[in-house]
C-alpha cells in the first residue's frame, strides 16, 4: 500500500474562476504522511512559494486586492506561469518520494480549481492525478458530525486551530492549514 503525503496549497488570485483570471501567487507546505497511521511534518520545513505573471488583462479589482500583490509588478517580475508549475511539478514529486501526493486545502475547491486548471494547462498534467484532493473543512465536518455549512475555522475547537494568522499570503496560508490538517487527522472528538 503506497503512502499518502499531503501538500497543504493555498492560491491567491484576481478573479473567481482560471482562464479568464489569474493566479497571482501559490504557496505549498509538506503536512505529512499517511500509511497506516498519520504522521505530521514540520510545515515550515518543506516549502514551495511563487509569484506569477497574470495570464490575461482581465481582473476582479476586490479579488486583487486581497493579496496585497501588484499586478503592474506581477506582470514585470512574475515567474511565467508554465515555469512556475514546471517547477511545482518536479518539487512535488521530489517531495512524495515515498508515495503519493494528496492535495489539501480549505476550503479545498477554489485552490483545487485553479491548482488543476494550471497544472493541465502549462504542464499538460497533475502530479496530485485527477482527483487526489481532500477538503479540510470537510473533513472537520464528517468527523465533527455537524453540516460543513456550519463549519468555519472559529467554530472549530481552539486545539484545531493554527498558531498561525491567515494572512492571505499564500505560503504563511498553506503553512497554517498544513497545522490546522495535521491537529485534525489526530483528533478524536469526544463522544
Amino acid at each position: 500500500m503506497h503512502a499518502d503525503i499531503y501538500f497543504s496549497v493555498d492560491i491567491e488570485a484576481d478573479g473567481p474562476i482560471p482562464g479568464p483570471y489569474s493566479m497571482s501567487s501559490i504557496g505549498v507546505a509538506v503536512a505529512g504522511r499517511f500509511r497506516r497511521t498519520f504522521e505530521a511534518f514540520d510545515p515550515g520545513e518543506r516549502t514551495f512559494y511563487r509569484e506569477l505573471r497574470p495570464i490575461s488583462d482581465d481582473f476582479v479589482p476586490e479579488s486583487a486586492a486581497v493579496s496585497g500583490l501588484d499586478r503592474d509588478r506581477l506582470r514585470r517580475e512574475g515567474t511565467d506561469p508554465a515555469s512556475a508549475m514546471t517547477e511545482l511539478t518536479t518539487w512535488i514529486r521530489d517531495n512524495a518520494v515515498d508515495g503519493r501526493p494528496v492535495m489539501v486545502g480549505y476550503p479545498a475547491g477554489y485552490d483545487w480549481m485553479f491548482l488543476y486548471w494550471y497544472l493541465i494547462r502549462f504542464t499538460g498534467e497533475s502530479v496530485f492525478s485527477h482527483g487526489r484532493c481532500l477538503d479540510i473543512k470537510t473533513l472537520y465536518a464528517t468527523k465533527a458530525k455537524v453540516p460543513v455549512s456550519s463549519v468555519s475555522k472559529g467554530t472549530m475547537p481552539r486545539e484545531l486551530r493554527s498558531a498561525h494568522r491567515h494572512t492571505h499570503h499564500a505560503l504563511d496560508d498553506a503553512i497554517e492549514q498544513a497545522e490546522l490538517f495535521a491537529n485534525l487527522m489526530r483528533w478524536e472528538p469526544r463522544g
